[in-house]
């Protein structure tokens, strides 16, 4: 059994695989439990190929939940911190804020074209952390 937590810095809304550095870490085998400590970001095994998957995404997501400026969301009441703030805790409840991927001698489960994704649902930066378990 094993922790450690993983530092992902974002650019704004985006997608960020950080499967390399899972991929690294995960060692033996178990089940590997990754959470992210925060409410307005989220987690995805999701294609690693095309990044136009990511590209689109993101525009169906932004086109779901749109900034609190959009006529459609004149209803919510949390604006204080931003345009994309309550659509990003929107994003978060509707998307995986965990993930548990099989480790079998050192390597993920993963699919031939399955990554590891942060997606990030907020415009500034930030530093997201995930925290990893295997057991």
């Amino acid at each position: 059994m094993k922790t450690t937590t993983f530092v992902i810095s974002t650019q704004g809304q985006g997608l960020y695989e950080f499967t390399p550095q899972v991929k690294d870490w995960a060692a033996g085998s178990g089940l590997l439990t990754l959470f992210v400590r925060h409410t307005s970001a989220s987690l995805l095994i999701q294609e690693n190929a095309d990044p136009e998957v990511q590209t689109d995404l993101r525009a169906f997501f932004h086109r779901l939940v749109p900034p609190t400026t959009d006529p459609s969301m004149s209803y919510l009441t949390h604006t204080y911190e931003g345009p994309d703030d309550m659509p990003a805790h929107i994003k978060a409840a509707m998307m995986p804020v965990s993930l548990s991927i099989p480790v079998q001698n050192g390597r993920m489960a993963l699919g031939t074209w399955q990554g590891v994704y942060l997606f990030e649902h907020r415009n500034a930066p930030h530093r997201r952390e995930v925290v990893a378990h295997l057991a």
